[in-house]
């Protein structure tokens, strides 16, 4: 309890102590034959004064911070000189109100503290013994104040009297003193306490709100009650809308192990999010309990493996890709020695002069065909083993646009409107001969898909990308065209070699483009919905 809020409430009890007196005053009145002795006038008067004195010191501890301490002090003495004159007017030593003293020596205790508890015993004895001795030797008679001298009672039963008073005010002074010492060290270790539970509480909620992962609590109804701000990221559900609902209400795929939750189990399901579409999200439930051993819910652990899951699926399909290169590498290997021997025999046939002008048309288209497979070759075993990557600055935007010059007068880009959105300035660390291959293969890609016309955007941005748990500076390279789109059964297998959707295509122009890029340290995604076109993004890194 603060200074001010101790000084208001011994202000009111005060109050009720003067009221107390005040109706005993008029109690012995109304019983009195002869109207109102002065001394009671006296005494209405000290208990109406002590009133307006409360009513001022409220007033000036309600509307002001400062003086609190001179207040108390003032409030003390005050309380000493009322007791004082109520014992002169009223009898001093038959006077019944000495008891008064004790409540300011108690009172001091409080406010203040036990060497102040001592000063005002100290205060009280002094003040009690000098109403005494002027009373023995007649002066308070004389004066008006006490009409009974203290010399009937004899001098030791006077004497005892201050002597009792004065060790009564001290023993009081000690025990208060020690009481209210004692009591104001375990008021500031409970308030410690309470600081401490309270920023104990305060780092608990942090901490669970600042989690990198989702956590929740359920009751043993499965009903939520903590939700923190992980799971509020992942849902898209605030902590108000989740609060005491059923978690199956929240995840609706979570139905299924509902009866389980209490029980430690981990798993996982498929969520759509309003923000993020469709996520996988794994869990992990385990039951806590009270105190007593009782158990009273479950902690549920939720982790978004949406990224894992596809970082999973492309290091399969990247294990798969690899696995089919090998092999296929080998096989082209032993395919292109007869091959190189067919096409230089089929050429001395040619050179013969004892073959037919037919046969040398059909030999030609032989040897042209041979031509034709070795390239292929070719082309697959850079797919298969591409060459190490020399990097270099290239300036994006400056790229782009040669790129642009060299495709103008490509006649599949005659009604397709090419635009370079790239930032100028903005540079990339990449090997210009296969980055090159990569743009041109995606975009001649683009303009294939729109033989009727259309839109081909290049743009590209900085960003930061996660990895590993950490973040990376990244170029993210996006062509995005306005063409037909693909249906998700071609776009899970378009960068396999030889997966072709076009009369006459090799199905190795999307492999390569993947392989190259893989090559550089970068990622490649593609998004595309049927009728409203393809969209390729490449991650690379930002540095050489």
């Amino acid at each position: 309890m603060d200074e001010k809020r101790r000084l208001v409430w011994f202000i009111f009890f005060r109050v009720v102590v003067v009221t107390v007196l005040l109706v005993t005053a008029i109690i012995l009145n109304l019983e009195a034959e002869g109207g109102i002795h002065p001394s009671q006038v006296t005494v209405l008067r000290l208990i109406f004064a002590t009133y307006f004195f409360s009513l001022g010191s409220y007033l000036f501890i309600r509307f002001t911070t400062s003086y609190t301490l001179f207040l108390t002090y003032l409030q003390i003495i005050w309380d000493i000189i009322f007791v004082t004159l109520l014992l002169l007017v009223t009898g001093g030593i038959a006077s019944p109100y000495s008891f008064l003293y004790f409540l300011s020596i108690i009172n001091a205790s409080i406010l203040l503290a036990r060497r102040e508890a001592y000063y005002t015993a100290s205060l009280c004895g002094i003040l009690y013994g000098a109403i005494l001795d002027f009373q023995y030797f007649g002066k308070l008679a004389a004066l008006g104040l006490s009409p009974v001298p203290a010399r009937q009672y004899g001098s030791k039963f006077v004497f005892s009297t201050i002597f009792l008073n004065f060790g009564a005010f001290y023993l009081t002074a000690f025990l208060t003193g020690y009481l209210s010492e004692r009591a104001r060290k375990s008021e500031s270790a409970l308030e410690k306490k309470a600081i401490d539970l309270d920023e104990l509480e305060r780092l608990n909620r942090s901490i669970v709100s600042n989690l990198g992962s989702g956590l929740l609590t359920v009751t043993n109804e499965g009903r939520i009650r903590v939700f923190n701000r992980y799971a509020q990221q992942l849902t898209g559900i605030s902590h108000e809308d989740a609060y005491d609902r059923l978690l199956s209400e929240i995840i609706p795929a979570m139905e299924k192990y509902a009866d389980r939750i209490l029980s430690p189990q981990a798993g996982e399901v498929e969520y759509l999010s309003s923000h993020a579409g469709k996520i996988v999200i794994g869990f992990k439930s385990v039951p806590f309990n009270d105190v007593e051993g009782n158990r009273i819910g479950a902690i549920v652990n939720l982790l978004d493996l949406t990224l894992i899951k596809q970082m999973e699926i492309e290091l399969k399909k990247a294990d798969r890709l690899a696995a089919i290169g090998e092999l296929s590498a080998r096989i082209a290997h032993e395919i292109r020695n007869p091959l190189a021997a067919i096409s230089g025999s089929v050429q001395l046939i040619v050179q013969g002069d004892s073959v037919s002008n037919d046969d040398k048309r059909l030999l030609t288209i032989a040897v042209r065909e041979t031509d034709r497979l070795n390239a292929l070759i070719s082309d697959f075993l850079a797919y298969a083993r591409p060459a190490v990557p020399h990097k270099v600055a290239v300036d994006l935007n400056g790229f782009v646009a040669d790129i642009q010059t060299f495709l103008a007068t490509d006649h599949r880009f005659g009604q397709i409107a090419l635009l370079n959105e790239c930032p100028p300035g903005m540079t990339v660390y990449v090997d210009r001969d296969q980055f090159r291959q990569v743009l041109l293969n995606l975009l001649v890609n683009a303009a294939e898909e729109m033989p009727s016309g259309g839109t081909v955007r290049l743009s590209a941005s900085l960003d930061r990308l996660g990895k590993d748990g950490s973040e990376q500076a990244f170029t993210r390279i996006v062509v995005e065209d306005s063409g037909s789109g693909m249906d998700p059964a071609i776009m899970a297998r378009i960068f396999e070699p030889f997966f072709t959707t076009k009369e006459g295509g090799t199905g190795l122009g999307l492999a390569t483009v993947y392989r190259i890029v893989e090559s550089h340290g970068g990622t490649m995604h593609v998004e595309s919905t049927p009728g409203a076109g393809t969209r390729f993004a490449i991650s690379l890194p930002g540095e050489a």
